[in-house]
């Protein structure tokens, strides 16, 4: 396979040397390591000013959208959290917790939240779900949660009540915490209660015995109802959306809609004494690929829904860089961090992912670094992954959201040895592992260990970093190099340049980069250590250890700015590139029909198996289907036939290189996807063949010529 960059000659480079780490700390190089891993890399391209991923809200620098972009959200488990008030609290739940969480817990660790950076707190649903006479422990569990209110204009009482809650919601404004309630808007409990001006929601399609979901256009009145009842009762800052799906993106428009109508019309005294509006910030929780956030969440840049989404696709590509997800997939290069970049593709231009490292649904890092036998709590290394990872969400581009706990690297003693047949029972299932009790220093726990207490203070490090530095969250992003180990992107406002490197392996690495490369005219000044790097000849002279990023400022940004790889031709050569072969009318190896089963829009996450994306034989033993990409895009994908008798993908489930060949290989079972970044719209060819005895061979997408 040609290397991407070997027809170009003289130009800027980027000269990567990888070393091993002697016993005694320093580098031994080895002719093995420097054979295999020395690299110059050819950069010579200045980035596109058209490139759909600056054209997202949060790289635009623009103050209208900072506070948003900008946003450090803790998500708070409030059953599961911190128990502040012996007088109530639920006392059963799912997951392994004490069930005693509270409002008033929530008040107490306030101060805790607020130094470790965040500047927004998000509750899980604190609204009264009423027990149904008869109803099983499974049904008082899920009341715990929240997640099937039956009055949504109630406090539970269970977490306390309407005066604890505005105590919350005004402490936490006088810190300069946003709040944001969960609104669940898309189903409810079988007792619904009505609304103070008399709505109820519509029983529609029954969701077991437990309650119903809700039924659009009838239900709009009645949640418009919701969203305005708490931004003017307690001032709340907006809403995460649970299972947006549920509601037409139409409806979202007009809800979102009400809640930025209401807030204009509320004020309230902020931390720095001032008076303000509610932040009127939504975000939607969809739990699928990015083209159906697109279509369920952000609707169009011509019928705009809602702005704000959790970034699932690139979630899973921070788990596969670090640790492994929870299919098991994981242990990929650093490029994969630039694939999740890419998925945003996807999004319409107002579109402001919001990137977790986990939540209450998922398991937490800690544990899927176990779970993958990569590290466990007594070595350094799982310390340091963690400290990589949130680096990088540091870094992220837009706002993101920390779940209580991460900061500290909890997890589940032996997690991975409990999952059984009965999980539910003993709190350990997937789905509901990480509700574990908070550990907050200084209210639930006295003192954090050494290791616990250094991760946090590292997190509060990179937030800082974060918040004094926009280009971080609301700057134009141009990513500068990735492979296997190292990653580097520059981030730009007009006043405001960082440059962020990150090894993403547990191998010290040296690395020279010119200042060409980079766009920069003279000192890089390290934003937590307060180093400073100057070029020696035209280089800077770098020294990575394990996991280790750097966080730099550019000094003296060259008037021309970064010089970005050159990026080679879309349209590939040969066989499988040609987009008007003619049909074979012999057998075919396979035997079956083949699909491009994935993420695309139409695609029903891999369920669907339409006519547009079904393979012809072409001869040669290759197939080949013609797509009209209409749109810059991204999705993940695999080839498969309708049974799934036949799955395959890139090796390694590697990124599609659009316009090259690549090795495929069988890829059976989830987490064995490829990915693919459409950055022009037009027809593309989509090839892959086999070998004699029906085993894949090469694959190639190459886009055809106009």
């Amino acid at each position: 396979m040609k290397h991407p960059f070997s027809k170009i000659t003289l130009a800027f480079s980027l000269a990567l040397n990888l070393a091993a780490c002697s016993t005694e700390g320093g580098l031994k190089k080895t002719p093995n390591t420097l054979s295999t891993f020395d690299q110059n890399i050819v950069i010579e391209v200045k980035q596109a000013s058209d490139d759909k991923n600056q054209r997202l809200a949060c790289y635009q620098g623009n103050t209208a959208v900072s506070k948003r972009c900008g946003l450090v959200t803790y998500q708070i488990m409030v059953e599961s959290f911190v128990d502040g008030d012996r007088t109530v609290g639920q006392g059963s739940g799912y997951g392994p917790s004490h069930h005693q969480g509270d409002l008033q817990g929530i008040i107490n660790s306030l101060d805790y939240i607020k130094e470790l950076g965040a500047n927004a707190i998000w509750l899980t649903p604190i609204f009264e779900s009423t027990p149904i006479a008869g109803q099983n422990k499974w049904i008082d569990r899920l009341d715990a949660t929240g997640y099937f209110s039956s009055n949504y204009f109630q406090i539970d009482p269970h977490f306390g009540d309407l005066a604890t809650a505005k105590e919350l919601v005004e402490k936490a404004h006088a810190k300069g915490l946003y709040v944001f309630f969960d609104g669940v808007f898309g189903h409810h409990k079988s007792n619904a209660a009505a609304s103070p001006n008399g709505l109820t929601p519509t029983n529609g399609n029954a969701l077991g015995n437990v309650g119903f979901e809700s039924s659009y256009p009838q239900d709009l009145p009645f949640y418009k109802e919701v969203v305005s009842y708490w931004i003017n009762e307690l001032k709340i800052d907006g809403w995460r959306l649970d299972q947006a799906y549920q509601v037409p993106v139409a409806e979202w428009t007009a809800l979102r809609k009400t809640v930025e109508k209401t807030s204009q019309n509320v004020t309230y005294k902020n931390a720095a004494g001032e008076m303000v509006n509610p932040l009127g910030y939504m975000v939607a929780e969809i739990w699928k690929g990015e083209n159906e956030i697109a279509t369920t969440g952000y609707g169009t840049d011509n019928k705009p829904a809602l702005y704000s989404a959790f970034d699932f696709p690139m979630r899973y590509k921070v788990l596969q860089t670090f640790a492994v997800d929870e299919n098991g997939a994981g242990k990929r290069g650093a490029k994969t961090l630039n694939e999740g970049f890419n998925s945003h593709l996807a999004y319409p231009d107002h579109a402001m992912p919001n990137l977790m490292l986990g939540n209450h649904d998922l398991v937490r890092f800690g544990d899927l670094l176990q779970r993958g036998g990569i590290s466990e709590p007594d070595d350094d290394k799982y310390w340091a992954i963690h400290k990589a990872a949130f680096s990088f969400i540091g870094a992220y581009s837009g706002p993101v959201t920390l779940y209580y706990g991460d900061e500290i690297g909890d997890e589940i003693p032996n997690f991975a040895k409990k999952v059984s047949d009965s999980c539910a029972e003993l709190g350990l299932c997937d789905d509901h592992v990480a509700r574990s009790s908070a550990k907050v220093e200084g209210v639930s726990v006295s003192q954090l260990s050494p290791k616990q207490a250094e991760l946090k203070a590292y997190v509060t490090s990179i937030m800082q970093v974060r918040h004094s530095n926009p280009a971080l969250y609301n700057g134009a992003r141009t990513h500068i190099f990735s492979d296997n180990t190292l990653y580097i992107d520059r981030k730009d406002t007009a006043d405001n340049h960082i440059l962020y490197l990150l090894n993403t392996k547990d191998k010290k690495i040296q690395v020279a980069l010119s200042g060409a490369a980079i766009g920069s005219d003279g000192i890089l000044s390290d934003l937590q250590s307060g180093k400073e790097y100057v070029q020696e000849g035209v280089a800077y002279n770098f020294t990575l250890e394990p996991f280790e990023a750097k966080l730099l400022k550019i000094a003296s940004p060259a008037a021309d700015g970064p010089k970005t790889s050159a990026v080679s031709s879309i349209t590939g050569e040969g066989f499988m590139a040609v987009c008007d072969n003619p049909n074979d009318s012999g057998l075919t190896p396979l035997g079956k029909d083949m699909y491009i089963r994935g993420s695309y829009a139409g695609g029903n996450g891999f369920s669907a198996t339409p006519a547009s994306h079904k393979f012809s034989y072409k001869g040669q033993n290759t197939y080949q289907v013609i797509v009209n990409e209409e749109r810059a895009t991204a999705y993940t994908f695999k080839f498969a036939s309708a049974d799934w008798s036949i799955e395959m993908a890139v090796a390694d489930s590697a990124a599609v290189q659009v316009g090259q060949e690549q090795a495929a290989t069988v890829a059976a079972g989830p987490g064995t996807e490829s990915s693919i970044a459409i950055s022009k719209p037009g027809k593309y060819v989509f090839s892959f063949n086999v070998n004699s005895d029906g085993s894949p061979n090469n694959m190639m997408v190459s886009k055809c010529s106009e």
